[in-house]
């Protein structure tokens, strides 16, 4: 590597020249990657909840829908607005009562049930109906102009306008992210390190890294807002760690070859790609483990933070080291004294008295464990939103006005005799929480001839393959009592049609609840799996894995133990995300300090003295980057309105901090207890002739 470290150092500036040059594609490609703002779109396409969804539009030409209350409007009013809705590109068709019946026709013509389907005291509800998805652009487009013909006393409700929220309030505020997270690792970089010029050329690169990054997602076709919004705060913390590595080796090469800038810096990026190579595996093994989620997010996350590790790699042993020599005056110009404890004698304390941090590690372990296993999770994705959004207004204006909290909608084979459907539906308006249930077979009643429905009502409702009928439930999204009802739907329903399918954002987020349940502990025991055997390789032993992964789930524990003890609930994607990142970041600082351990145990040192020489040489190092990975995630935790971001930024913060704490105080005292162990049980951690 050596060899590589020269190459890079001899031709710097056309490294710099041609990482430039590929900003130009990466730029191209971040602007023209398509971002999806529905998670529930990530769900395994052969389940039955996602097979009803493509029959929907493809029989019914129906992908999404969403409910519209319209207060103290004259019914006239309401019929010009509904057909200026009608109008808009992408809605196939609007419900209201005018749907069934002439508005001049009196009130008492019509069942009661179906009059008030439509009313309440404050006003009217119609149901509008799209061609393409729930995040498709062109539902999202119709939402926006819907919104615009519409006055204020007009609320637009359901699953579309809610992603379409998400997305207005995600492109608002994801470069101000990036903005935030890069200001706040520079000042504590800044403080942290020398120079107060070497925090802007690790930025720049890792800058570039993450353009590379983000660029290269146009080959993935999609990725989710959940991934652009982190990715980069992500990739910036994950691989400042390397960057870190890389300085503080080339100030160690500085001092090892009197100055020589060139032949230390060939060294620095040699030792650094051999320190950061097991590291960095580790890590990308950690964000590999989420392809194996069912759950296709996990899939879209992995993927783009594989690169994303990969690119960072890269980037530090080429574009940075180039900088740092090109910018060398200025580096020198800005040099100053660290604003860091003593950590010689930090050190000192750690060993000495290591039996201190194994108790509080003992003492810790059973409440973290527990605390973890039971923290509160949401499903529910309007709640990751902000109280002021119009969606979420409009939901609540459905609750209060209409009782009604989702809409499922229940497919049925359209042979199936309209009596037993009628009687059906009799069975289902009796399932708690279930407010109505409205079909073409309840419209035409006594009081409604079947002559008497327009054609474009019968064609939304039924066709040759299938009837579509709508079920009202009181019950919110995500909730115990929802998930019940669907199943007692579900029984009704096979009863008269077994192939009947409910779906619908009820039914599709509880399978999300079965399905990343399941996903969870696969991924959690896969990553686990995964660095334990890369551990155990890369140090050649049997104890060393053990006490490493041991260590890492330690702070983990205690990180995601935390909430349940403060009362917080988290969005359903934070202990596997944070479960994944921390791990990849704690292990960085693991696999550093128990490397150089390993080093002066093989050249003789004792127990004492390499435990402490390992933790004064790593510490500085585990602490910049901590410090630094959670400067960048706080803010964006403190600034984002979206509480899925929110929640995961101030989990990243948190875990940096706890990851340090665990790795700098536990780790080697757990070193100090197992000295004996790790060298009957690991290889070359003693001097040839001592073996």
């Amino acid at each position: 590597m050596v060899k590589f470290g020269k190459k890079v150092v001899k031709y710097r500036i056309p490294i710099l020249i041609a990482s430039i040059l590929l900003l130009v594609p990466a730029v191209f490609g971040y602007a023209n990657t398509k971002v999806n703002y529905d998670v529930l779109t990530y769900l395994p396409e052969d389940i039955e909840t996602m097979q009803g969804q493509e029959i929907m539009v493809e029989d019914f030409g129906v992908g999404a829908f969403s409910m519209f209350i319209v207060d103290g409007m004259e019914d006239k009013d309401v019929v010009r607005l509904k057909e200026k809705i009608e109008d808009v590109e992408h809605v196939t068709n609007v419900l209201w009562y005018d749907s069934v019946a002439d508005i001049s026709i009196p009130e008492s013509m019509l069942p009661d049930d179906i009059y008030n389907v439509f009313n309440s005291d404050t006003g009217t509800m119609m149901a509008i109906f799209f061609d393409e998805g729930t995040s498709a652009d062109g539902t999202m487009d119709a939402i926006e102009e819907i919104r615009s013909l519409a006055g204020k006393q007009c609320f637009l409700s359901g699953m579309s306008a809610i992603v379409t929220d998400t997305k207005n309030l995600a492109e608002k505020e994801t470069p101000l992210y990036v903005l935030i997270a890069v200001a706040l690792a520079i000042i504590v970089l800044g403080l942290t390190m020398d120079s107060f010029f070497v925090p802007v050329l690790f930025l720049l690169s890792i800058g570039m890294a993450i353009l590379y990054n983000l660029g290269s997602n146009y080959f993935l076709g999609e990725i989710s807002y959940i991934t652009k919004a982190l990715a980069a705060v992500l990739q910036l913390g994950v691989t400042l760690d390397y960057s870190i590595f890389l300085m503080h080796s080339y100030e160690e090469q500085q001092v090892r070859y009197g100055g020589d800038k060139e032949r230390a810096m060939a060294h620095a990026i040699s030792q650094t790609f051999s320190s950061v190579i097991g590291s960095s595996v580790t890590t990308i093994a950690g964000f590999i483990a989420l392809c194996f989620m069912t759950f296709t997010l996990g899939m879209d996350i992995g993927v783009v933070m594989v690169k994303g590790v990969i690119f960072g790699v890269i980037a530090c042993v080429t574009i940075l080291p180039s900088m740092i020599l090109c910018c060398d005056k200025w580096i020198e110009k800005t040099k100053h004294k660290p604003l860091l404890p003593d950590i010689g004698k930090l050190s000192e304390k750690v060993t000495k008295h290591y039996i201190v941090y194994v108790a509080v590690f003992l003492v810790l372990l059973v409440p973290a464990i527990y605390g973890n296993n039971h923290t509160g999770v949401y499903y529910n994705l309007d709640e990751t939103l902000p109280k002021d959004l119009p969606s979420v207004i409009a939901n609540e204006k459905l609750k209060e006005d209409y009782d009604m909290n989702t809409t499922h909608i229940l497919l049925l084979d359209s042979s199936v005799p309209a009596a037993d459907v009628s009687k059906m539906l009799k069975k289902v308006e009796t399932v708690d929480g279930v407010k109505w249930a409205l079909g073409l077979d309840k419209l035409v009643g006594p009081g409604v001839p079947s002559d008497m429905l327009p054609e474009s009502v019968t064609s939304m409702l039924k066709n040759g393959k299938y009837q579509m009928v709508m079920v009202n439930s009181e019950y919110k999204v995500a909730t115990d009592e929802v998930n019940r009802q669907i199943k007692e739907i579900n029984k009704i329903v096979n009863q008269y049609d077994e192939g009947g399918m409910l779906i619908g954002e009820g039914p599709l987020t509880n399978d999300l609840i079965e399905i990343t349940d399941k996903d969870f502990k696969t991924v959690s025991a896969v990553s686990i799996g995964i660095i334990f055997i890369i551990i155990m390789i890369l140090f050649k032993s049997i104890s060393l894995p053990v006490i490493l992964v041991g260590v890492i789930e330690f702070a983990i524990f205690v990180n995601m133990g935390i909430p349940y003890y403060t009362g917080t609930t988290l969005p359903f994607v934070a202990s596997i995300v944070i479960g994944t990142i921390q791990l990849g970041s704690t292990v960085d600082y693991a696999i550093l300090m128990t490397t150089r351990y390993k080093r002066e145990r093989s050249r003789g040192a004792g127990k004492y003295d390499a435990i402490t020489i390992a933790h004064r040489a790593s510490a500085q190092s585990i602490l910049v980057s901590a410090f630094s990975f959670f400067a960048a995630t706080i803010g964006v935790g403190l600034y984002s309105n979206i509480d899925m971001i929110s929640s995961l930024c101030i989990l990243m913060a948190r875990g940096a901090i706890i990851s340090m704490a665990v790795v700098v105080l536990v780790l080697p005292s757990m070193f100090m207890v197992f000295d004996k162990v790790i060298v009957k049980t690991s290889k070359d951690f003693l001097p040839k002739q001592a073996e």
